[in-house]
């Protein structure tokens, strides 16, 4: 006789959350190895010391380790994802009944205590010492490259560069109008080129109208990697535009940044062409005693800015 299978009704349950996650499991794994013990720290200045308890600093950088590690993109699905898995759970200390935040608290605190704090650098500056500490980073030899990260931005509501003046942004323009403003005279976005892009977006003038993949033409930022060529670890990380000047500047930005964050001081670097031409090669050799493994980059005929 075919049986059916009923859930049994108890009272109690002998339930071990810890048991429910395998040994093997990634973010098992990560967990041994990572430590936000200085998160509350940093952020120690940012929360005020009457109303409330907020939610856990710590809480929302593990739940978006979990979104990075999985691919979960959108917040409002990384907390619908917490709230079922049982091993999200476990990795973010949450128990079987642990209140999930809403999605909204991540963009308030990226935008707010995150960003004020730079929080995430130190974050990321925290598991770099940790490869250090490990032995997996040689720091004499480091490449570096720029991947292309597809922009929010529709190019339906786009305008003709030449149309597009800084001056008719209204004041009440959204958040990432606001990044681009305080950012004009920065090398890795406003005063990267004066070149005109062909088109931009009002939502997000930093995204740079690309056809870098050969293909249809998209808004993209450039996500700019300095990685030691030991074990392939990420030392270092800076959003540009996604233009080839933006993209050699932020090399340059990333490995001071390194010297002065870590006190590594590479013998060699490579790259591809973009990063071939005169005055970075020369920056390399004479300044920072760098020997570049870089193609030469040949400018264009009657392009002397590049020289």
């Amino acid at each position: 006789m075919m049986g059916t299978q009923a859930a049994p009704e108890r009272l109690f349950y002998d339930f071990c959350l810890d048991d429910q996650v395998p040994d093997d499991h990634l973010l098992r794994q990560i967990d041994g190895f990572l430590d936000l013990s200085s998160v509350r720290g940093e952020l120690a200045g940012y929360y005020s010391h009457i109303g409330r308890p907020s939610i856990a600093p710590e809480l929302m950088i593990r739940m978006l380790i979990v979104g990075y590690c999985f691919a979960i993109r959108s917040e409002r699905r990384l907390c619908e994802e917490v709230h079922l898995n049982l091993a999200y759970r476990w990795f973010c200390r949450l128990g079987l009944d642990g209140k999930v935040p809403d999605h909204s608290t991540f963009s308030l605190n990226r935008n707010g205590r995150f960003r004020e704090s730079n929080l995430l650098r130190h974050v990321f500056e925290t598991v770099v010492r940790r490869c250090m500490d490990e032995g997996l980073v040689g720091g004499e030899g480091f490449a570096v490259d720029a991947s292309l990260i597809q922009a929010d931005a529709n190019k339906q509501r786009s305008i003709p560069g030449d149309e597009w003046n800084v001056d008719d942004i209204p004041a009440n323009a959204v958040q990432a109008v606001k990044d681009y403003l305080a950012r004009l005279d920065d090398e890795a976005f406003g005063a990267a080129s004066d070149k005109r892009p062909k088109f931009v977006s009002p939502s997000d003038p930093a995204a740079q109208w690309t056809g870098a993949h050969k293909g249809p033409a998209f808004f993209a930022y450039a996500d700019n990697y300095l990685i030691d060529t030991d074990n392939a670890v990420i030392m270092d990380v800076e959003a540009t535009r996604a233009i080839r000047q933006a993209e050699v500047g932020s090399a340059r930005t990333m490995i001071d940044r390194v010297t002065e964050r870590f006190g590594l001081r590479p013998k060699r670097l490579a790259g591809d062409t973009a990063y071939g031409a005169a005055p970075m090669l020369a920056w390399l050799v004479k300044q920072r005693g760098i020997a570049p493994h870089i193609p030469v980059f040949r400018c264009p005929a009657g392009d002397a800015k590049h020289r």
